[in-house]
């Protein structure tokens, strides 16, 4: 029974088909050259030999390397084997770097004297070059066509060095007319020429692989991925974004915040759609999204408001604390409400707001309100009793001036930025919650006055009965 290959084994990807077209033809180019070159006594030409020489290296070299940078990821290459391409070209960068200071040092020679500058710009050296730019001219347009549409960057490379090799061997012919037309030097300065070319070559090459292989920021992608992650906020806030290239592949690893009380599902859903956005915005691209809570100054804070605001009748909330004592957790806040509404109506919301509060956050052991018309959490810790005894009977004796009665309750809590005071005042007479918010008011001036010691006081005012 025979069986199938695997695809991988029986079919030749078309890009490392481009690498041996390219591999075969610097091999017929060096032949052909180097026997020109010896023939003529033409250092262009022999020049071309050495440059073609290096195309048979890096050609090889890709060649190979598109066979390793086509491996799918495995177990020790995470993120596969696609800069397998650019240490192939920073090897030929390096390699291109090395022939064209061969290449200037013998027609710096010539130029100077100090050697032969003899050459015989016979017909069929012309002959010969006419060739060499045919198949230059032609293995360069077919690998920057393979390297485009595969996104493959060491074709790309030898689409450039191709490219320079054309342009090479235009100078040599040039070179070779003005030698049959009298300059014998032309073909040495033809030669310079291939040289600084294929430094020049050499130098955007290796940068180029170098930047790849350091994960360098491709800086167009990151702001491309950017806004359109920008795009879906406020829903999705961007805490961080990190792009990479390799073998014509971006990856970008991307942590977002969402609300805090969002649900498992919305996170999710979040997620989604910013790889979503990303592969329209970089086709091809591996995306990771990692998702966080919301970085909001305290997300306590924002629930025991979103659970005070939900309590009909209550028309505005603010200074909203969250104070936390050990393991003790207290939320603190004010109440607004229309200023014609009697202190027992207001009271009774304000019992519903600390009710719902407490249903939201099963962790608060305690809520506090302070009524009257229209922050983040302080860490605190409870001081000793002996150490706020006088202020509490200074207290005491306040309240008891302004209202003929000790308070109904009176505690204090030491926080990172003072002394606080917890108040509760009990009124009789049933007063409008104009005069209950003024004799607040007054009762926590007077505090704040003569006891400048005390960070904050907060008062809660509520029926006598």
């Amino acid at each position: 029974m025979q069986h199938a290959r695997p695809e991988s084994m029986s079919v030749m990807s078309p890009a490392r088909r481009t690498a041996l077209a390219s591999v075969v033809a610097a091999a017929v180019l060096i032949g052909l050259k180097l026997a020109a070159g010896l023939v003529t006594n033409s250092l262009g030409l022999l020049s071309e030999a050495v440059h073609s020489g290096t195309d048979l290296v890096a050609a090889l070299l890709t060649f190979f390397a598109l066979g390793v940078s086509g491996r799918p990821a495995d177990a020790t290459h995470a993120w596969g084997h696609g800069k397998a391409e650019h240490l192939s070209a920073l090897a030929e960068s390096i390699i291109l770097a090395g022939v064209s200071a061969f290449i200037a040092w013998h027609a710096i020679r010539r130029l100077t004297g100090d050697a032969s500058t003899d050459v015989n710009a016979a017909w069929y050296a012309f002959a010969l070059i006419v060739v060499v730019i045919a198949v230059d001219l032609a293995r360069a347009l077919i690998s920057l066509h393979t390297a485009r549409r595969y996104h493959s960057p060491a074709l790309l490379a030898n689409a450039v060095h191709f490219a320079g090799d054309l342009a090479g061997t235009i100078a040599v012919l040039i070179g070779l007319v003005l030698v049959r037309a009298g300059y014998p030097k032309a073909d040495a300065i033809a030669a310079l020429f291939v040289a600084v070319l294929v430094l020049g070559a050499a130098g955007k090459l290796g940068k180029t692989n170098v930047d790849v292989l350091m994960d360098r920021t491709p800086t167009d992608a990151q702001d491309i991925a950017r806004r359109a992650i920008e795009e879906l906020a406020p829903a999705v806030v961007l805490d961080r974004l990190r792009i990479r290239t390799a073998s014509g592949r971006h990856f970008a690893d991307v942590v977002i915040s969402v609300s805090a009380s969002a649900a498992l599902a919305e996170g999710h859903a979040a997620a989604d759609a910013v790889e979503a956005a990303l592969l329209d915005a970089l086709p091809g691209s591996d995306v990771v999204v990692h998702v966080e809570p919301g970085k909001d100054p305290d997300s306590l804070t924002e629930m025991a408001l979103s659970a005070a605001l939900a309590v009909p009748g209550v028309r505005e909330i603010h200074n909203v604390r969250v104070l936390r004592t050990g393991s003790r957790i207290e939320v603190s806040l004010h109440l607004k409400f229309p200023g014609d509404a009697s202190l027992d109506h207001a009271h009774a919301l304000a019992s519903q707001v600390e009710a719902a509060i407490e249903r939201a956050l099963p962790s608060v052991t305690a809520v506090t309100t302070h009524l009257e018309p229209l922050e983040g959490p302080v860490a605190a810790d409870a001081l000793a009793a002996a150490e706020v005894a006088a202020t509490d009977r200074e207290v005491r004796r306040i309240v008891s001036e302004f209202t003929g009665a000790d308070p109904r309750q009176l505690r204090f809590v030491g926080t990172d930025g003072g002394l606080v005071a917890f108040l509760t005042l009990g009124l009789s007479g049933d007063p409008s919650l104009v005069a209950a918010h003024e004799i607040g008011g007054e009762v926590r001036s007077r505090i704040r006055q003569e006891r400048p010691e005390l960070a904050d006081v907060f008062v809660h005012t509520e029926p006598a009965g």
